[in-house]
């Protein structure tokens, strides 16, 4: 079974984007993953279609009610759907290589974009919503954030890339940062590629290269280097 994600969402015209396009966008072609979008707007039963409503206690802009996204989410994965749901929220728990992997090896997502000042707690609670951050900032949103989550999970997919090991020395695929890459031309306004990348020495260029990423790692994020490996 392929990887099936459902979206809920104000703007399904958004999608598929960008990851209709290149090696993404052939996976989606040939069946290797699937995608459908789902207006949230279809389950409101008022005739001015209304999805949101004003903060109880107060304060500003309008929170997505929990009716109406229950009825979404229920049309969507009733309770026999294996797939995890997940609400993209900044004070979710950030993504990661691991967690996209995870999900790569799943059956999919339902994938909650949220808009406004967020979404009532009580449907986060009644329909186990993971909630997943792709940062440590707002956007106007959960749109973009979806399609970063879902760019990271597709692309580990099998036979979406290509090769099996396509992404085997991506950074954070083993805990540090990819080393440097370079290719032709040899010299580029004064600057040679280093020598022991053409050496054909295999050994030579994988300690090289192990070397350049854990200092990259430590230079750059040395909080990677003290998380426990996964």
């Amino acid at each position: 079974m392929s990887f099936s994600a459902s979206i809920i969402t104000l703007f399904p015209e958004l999608f598929p984007g960008p990851l209709g396009a290149s090696v993404l966008g052939r996976g989606l072609a040939d069946g290797l993953w699937s995608l459908e979008a789902t207006h949230l707007r279809t389950f409101a039963t008022d005739r001015h279609r209304t999805v949101d409503d004003t903060p109880s206690g107060g304060g500003a802009g309008m929170v997505l009610k929990p009716d109406i996204l229950a009825r979404a989410i229920d049309a969507v994965a009733p309770p026999s759907d294996p797939r995890p749901r997940i609400l993209m929220s900044p004070r979710g728990t950030p993504l990661t290589q691991k967690r996209a992997r995870d999900l790569a090896l799943g059956p999919g997502a339902v994938i909650v974009c949220g808009r406004f000042e967020g979404v009532d707690q009580r449907v986060i609670d009644a329909r186990n919503l993971e909630e997943i951050s792709i940062g440590d900032y707002v956007l106007a949103g959960g749109e973009v954030a979806a399609m970063v989550l879902l760019e990271a999970v597709v692309r580990l997919i099998p036979g979406v890339l290509g090769g099996a090991d396509s992404h085997a020395d991506e950074s954070f695929e083993n805990g540090l940062l990819e080393y440097p890459q370079y290719t032709r031309p040899q010299s580029f306004e004064g600057v040679d590629i280093p020598a022991i990348l053409t050496s054909g020495d295999h050994g030579k260029i994988a300690k090289w290269r192990a070397e350049q990423s854990r200092a990259l790692t430590a230079a750059r994020r040395p909080d990677l280097l003290a998380r426990p490996k996964s």
